[in-house]
């Protein structure tokens, strides 16, 4: 069966390789706009899935299965999505810097053909960003990394190490949460040839 990541995520593209799947790339594109009302767990939920029903459409008859994913950060009340410009960054840093957040990605399976199936989990992380510095924080904005991340940060930039400590799943917060993920594929019967 193919496997097909609903992403242009390089991080997500990494996760799956250390899990040992061979797998293809379609990007979705879909409207991520934020529903009025809209709790974030199910916002996340909402956009994985419908990044996987988009990839669906433009696949053929042959069996598919999509993996889809959706990263949010939350702090006191906020939802933090990509920062849209530099000043956008720096002011989701400064928000950050020696707080904890949550972090939930919430990611989709779906399988495509007859009969279908699709599985919706989340994971949650509780993150501790250290006190960074205002000269950290330009001097990482100014790398261009936060750029195309939900929090304007990656735990995984050696250079910045913008994280103190988390309770939870450290693959999560790069995008995947690679022990839920591994769960869901065995309900779908698809192993990955690494164990976690």
């Amino acid at each position: 069966m193919r496997l097909i990541l609903a992403s242009s995520s390089p991080r997500r593209r990494e996760l799956l390789t250390q899990l040992g799947l061979r797998f293809e790339i379609i990007q979705p594109a879909i409207d991520e706009s934020r529903r009025a009302d809209e709790e974030p767990v199910a916002y996340a939920a909402r956009l994985s899935r419908e990044k996987a029903e988009a990839v669906a459409r433009q696949l053929d008859a042959r069996p598919a299965l999509i993996i889809a994913a959706d990263t949010i950060v939350m702090v006191g009340g906020e939802l933090l999505g990509k920062p849209a410009d530099a000043a956008d960054a720096r002011r989701m840093l400064r928000q950050l810097r020696g707080r904890q957040h949550l972090v939930v990605t919430a990611f989709t399976l779906y399988q495509a053909g007859a009969p279908s199936r699709v599985i919706t989990r989340h994971a949650r992380t509780v993150v501790e960003m250290r006190d960074i510095s205002d000269s950290e924080i330009d001097a990482y904005i100014a790398s261009g990394d936060p750029l195309d991340k939900a929090g304007a940060y990656g735990i995984q930039n050696e250079e910045f190490r913008p994280v103190a400590r988390i309770e939870g799943s450290y693959s999560n917060v790069v995008g995947l949460p690679l022990d839920k993920l591994q769960a869901a594929l065995r309900e779908l019967g698809y192993a990955s040839r690494q164990a976690l």
